[in-house]
């Protein structure tokens, strides 16, 4: 969960009568588009379940770059999709089968029925004839139109597309605004055990090294967690490397938005909006480098850091073996009702010397693509525009995002949503049969990937999607320990705390396509992060300042061997294109 409330006011959905026929009709019928009277409709809010509609059970193969489970849906969210649309969705994951299998696949000419790429990936994609052109149909789907504004600005970014013909659907769009902020907490930012903080008195935090002191003396007074297994401030884990447009190791990518920098690929984003080589040793990734290292050197490091996976992350932050997290939806593997009222939930603590980066609300979307397969056609391909057409739906959104009502879940007599077995994702809760059953996260959705984002308004309900913005859960969450937080720095959360101090950068959300890399730059960039990656993980281990600059040193070395300053000139040329977008954007709106 990616965490917005800046620049303006969240928007409403205004109401109107639809149904999701419309869109599964049309996509048999249509011939030419229709555009959508307004972007603000309220979309369906049922559809047609088996054994109605659609009596004929089709498997819809789904490739996916966001999903980190391979094979067929089950569980809880199968039996909504069998219930709904009488589908089956088999997920071809690269992140499972590895990044071999896009390459595979787009050879064939058959990348799958639904796909989900990358923005540049899909660009090329459509360019090779591989994405099916689904301009006659969407504009007969009411809940998709809601996002017309968005889908459309997309779709006119794809290199030669000057008719704006629609081939893809951004995700995670929300319905608020380019410019808001819309969360009161952000993706990225120190988070500590508040009993174990309150423990050592509050101290004040001033810099990377005196949260350093702080997480050491955590360590020695509770070694282990309440069950014995050793507990490490840092747990830090290898299989994310490479993802998201980031060159380095994951665990240093992320952390780099404490100081106000972003990643771009082998560049830097400073706060002052120019670039910087990932090398620049004046720059956040040594600075988070090297502060991981001596987090080493001090015994806070879990030694099978390195080699675990994330499974393993997830075991460690459920059973209370991890002190430090940096992403705002990791305590939730932790965090619960009752944690919080005992006080020995997560949460943010500042560091005084930190500026911390934001990207706003995803209006346009976070930068992923669903699209459908040219080789669709007939029952399957109506069968897919009736399911992108439900995803976006409130219905969808909210077994997104909330869950199943009666189970996580409800709604009172008052017409407000509560939550129940908030723990329910984090404790893998047994579901009964009625509802699919199986563990609740074994069933979760493993599309892993939204149309409407989780902060976006449900017009049910005016209050966002995501269960911890809803009023009945703030108020059964205002516990003893978020007032103990809110006293001591003088602020209602996280956000607002950053923003009554200056120390929070929003970076506006843009819908634009940025060039793909040349052959020649994709040799260099694979090259290069190779070695970047190696020479992380192995100085996040030396044993001293010495050895650690020495290898930075030949590191720098080897990858300027490989032509990385042409890569930086590359990438500097692209993200330029971006940042003028964004520039662009918070001008527009003073």
């Amino acid at each position: 969960m990616k965490l917005r409330k800046l620049l303006s006011a969240l928007l409403a959905i205004v109401m109107v009568a639809a149904t999701l026929a419309g869109c599964e009709q049309a996509s048999k019928t249509s011939s030419t588009p229709t555009p959508a009277a307004s972007s603000n409709t309220e979309p369906a809010s049922s559809t047609p379940s088996s054994g109605g509609k659609f009596d004929k059970l089709i498997t819809i193969e789904n490739f996916n770059v966001a999903a980190n489970y391979q094979g067929v849906q089950s569980g809880w969210f199968g039996k909504v999709l069998k219930d709904n649309l009488n589908i089956e969705l088999n997920i071809i994951a690269p992140q499972v089968a590895g990044g071999a299998i896009y390459q595979t696949r787009a050879s064939s000419g058959n990348l799958g029925d639904i796909v989900l790429l990358e923005r540049a990936d899909f660009a090329d994609c459509v360019a090779s004839g591989l994405i099916k052109d689904i301009t006659n149909e969407i504009y007969n789907c009411p809940n998709l139109m809601v996002f017309k504004e968005q889908i459309e600005a997309y779709n006119k970014t794809i290199p030669g597309n000057d008719s704006g013909k629609i081939y893809g659907i951004p995700v995670e769009m929300t319905n608020t605004s380019p410019l808001s902020y819309s969360q009161d907490v952000i993706y990225s930012s120190p988070m500590l055990r508040w009993d174990l903080y309150k423990e050592l008195g509050y101290p004040e935090i001033k810099d990377l090294d005196g949260l350093l002191d702080v997480l050491e003396e955590m360590k020695k007074r509770h070694p282990t967690n309440d069950k014995g297994d050793p507990a490490y401030p840092f747990s830090l884990w290898p299989d994310w490397d490479g993802g998201d447009n980031m060159m380095g190791i994951a665990n240093v990518v992320q952390l780099t938005t404490w100081y106000g920098e972003k990643i771009k690929q082998s560049i830097i984003l400073k706060p002052d909006n120019t670039f910087t080589p990932v090398t620049d040793k004046n720059a956040a990734y040594y600075k988070i480098l090297h502060f991981l290292n001596k987090a080493q050197r001090r015994g806070l490091v879990d030694p099978d850091s390195g080699t675990q996976n994330w499974d393993n992350i997830v075991a460690k932050m459920t059973n209370g073996q991890v002190y430090l997290m940096w992403y705002s939806w990791q305590i939730g593997f932790w965090n619960s009702t009752e944690r919080l009222k005992n006080g020995n939930a997560f949460i943010f603590v500042p560091v005084k010397d930190q500026i911390y980066y934001a990207d706003s609300d995803p209006y346009y979307g976070s930068g992923r693509i669903i699209g459908v397969g040219s080789l669709v056609s007939g029952e399957k391909y109506d069968r897919i525009m009736a399911f992108l057409d439900w995803y976006a739906s409130p219905e969808a959104c909210e077994y997104q995002h909330c869950g199943i009502k009666g189970f996580t879940y409800d709604v009172g007599p008052d017409g407000r949503y509560y939550v129940m077995n908030d723990n329910a994702l984090m404790d893998n809760l047994p579901v009964p049969e009625e509802w699919g059953g199986s563990g609740y996260n074994d069933g979760f959705n493993k599309f892993n990937q939204w149309i409407v984002n989780a902060i976006s308004i449900n017009p049910k309900t005016g209050e966002p999607y995501s269960t911890q913005y809803w009023s009945t859960y703030k108020e059964a969450t205002m516990t003893e320990m978020k007032k103990e937080w809110s006293e001591r720095f003088n602020a209602s959360d996280p956000v607002d705390y950053m923003k009554k101090n200056n120390v929070l950068l929003i970076s506006p959300n843009v819908s634009i396509t940025l060039p793909s890399d040349t052959p020649d730059i994709s040799v260099i960039r694979n090259q290069c992060m190779e070695v970047l990656n190696d020479y992380s993980w192995r100085m996040i281990f030396a044993k001293d300042d010495a050895e650690f600059n020495a290898m930075w040193d030949q590191m720098v070395k080897e990858m300027d061997g490989l032509g990385f300053q042409k890569l930086v000139e590359f990438d500097t040329e692209v993200y330029t294109i971006e940042l003028e977008a964004k520039k662009a954007a918070a001008a527009s709106a003073q």
